[in-house]
């Protein structure tokens, strides 16, 4: 029976271009990421140009209201409600989260109240995998809930370790550190993803092919040595002189390991980004000598009127 089926081409838009299967792939993942990408900044394009003036400060109003105590606790959660809301009915955290991007830097939305907005957002978007998984066939519905609902608790453990006790939300501390750090220095942001989702992790995962011994080997000491810089830096702040005095600030090390601005000079001069001159000021009109002005005409308004019977002296 099988010997008697015929194989058709499949229809499709690159059917006839004669490119192999990983080549088509590659170039659809390329499209749909670049439409993917153009989608959201006209999103953040748009909400930029329409949520400004009065309907900028209604908003503001609302959404960075608190409840009267005691109940300004539950201001977050509710938060949390919305954003996770918001995310269900959109189907996407990334759409819900751009969408909030350009209103925070507009002002419309604080930080603080961002911060539980996205968090409720990462609960949302975990509903995507929960009723795909209800949708699974039967013998394989409870392996398909039981991975999806690992999700749900990561993210709910997530909130549960960085939200409740105010002491412990440090996401918001970081991305203010992280923000003018950015705003001093443009490339920081793509060294900043570059390093956390690429290279960091990619670092690890190398390592934890070799084994457990040296995933220990290797994070012991960096683990020792983070948690040495963070007390170090924490006690500069706070009480310096509980320090030596040579450690009371970085200077003793080289600019490169306690400064980006050697980096930031190294990146300006490979990629000629240097900052614009400063706006010189008009030049000066030329000077004029009262020699050069023309003889001054009386005005007629105030010219005397002449009568012809007065007598002269």
């Amino acid at each position: 029976m099988l010997g008697n089926a015929t194989m058709e081409k499949c229809s499709h838009l690159f059917v006839d271009t004669g490119l192999p299967d990983l080549a088509v792939g590659l170039i659809l993942l390329a499209g749909s990421l670049a439409l993917l990408c153009t989608c959201l900044i006209l999103l953040v394009k748009m909400l930029s140009a329409l949520l400004k003036g009065h309907v900028a400060a209604a908003i503001q109003k609302v959404i960075n209201t608190d409840f009267p105590a005691p109940f300004t606790w539950l201001t977050g959660y509710l938060a949390m409600v919305v954003g996770a809301g918001m995310t269900f009915v959109v189907q996407s955290s990334s759409v819900f989260t751009s969408a909030i991007t350009p209103l925070i830097g507009l002002g419309v939305i604080s930080i603080e109240r961002a911060y539980p907005l996205t968090l409720g957002s990462n609960i949302g978007t975990t509903t995507t995998a929960i009723l795909a998984a209800l949708a699974s066939p039967r013998e394989k519905l409870a392996s398909s809930f039981q991975i999806a609902l690992c999700h749900f608790f990561f993210n709910i453990s997530g909130i549960l370790l960085w939200y409740p006790v105010p002491c412990t939300r440090l996401p918001i501390r970081m991305a203010k550190a992280l923000g003018r750090r950015t705003a001093k220095y443009r490339w920081f942001a793509v060294l900043y993803l570059l390093v956390c989702f690429l290279l960091l992790p990619s670092l690890v995962f190398g390592i934890s092919m070799a084994g457990w011994q040296a995933m220990v080997g290797v994070g012991a000491p960096f683990g020792a040595l983070l948690a040495f810089v963070v007390l170090v830096n924490f006690l500069q702040g706070r009480s310096p002189g509980h320090l030596p005095r040579w450690l009371q600030t970085w200077d003793f090390l080289p600019s490169w390991m306690h400064s980006l601005k050697p980096l930031d000079r190294l990146i300006a001069r490979a990629t000629l980004c240097y900052a614009r001159p400063e706006p010189r000021s008009p030049p000066l009109p030329a000077r004029v000598f009262l020699e050069e002005l023309p003889p001054a005409t009386p005005s007629p308004r105030l010219a005397l009127p002449v009568h012809h019977g007065a007598t002269r002296l």
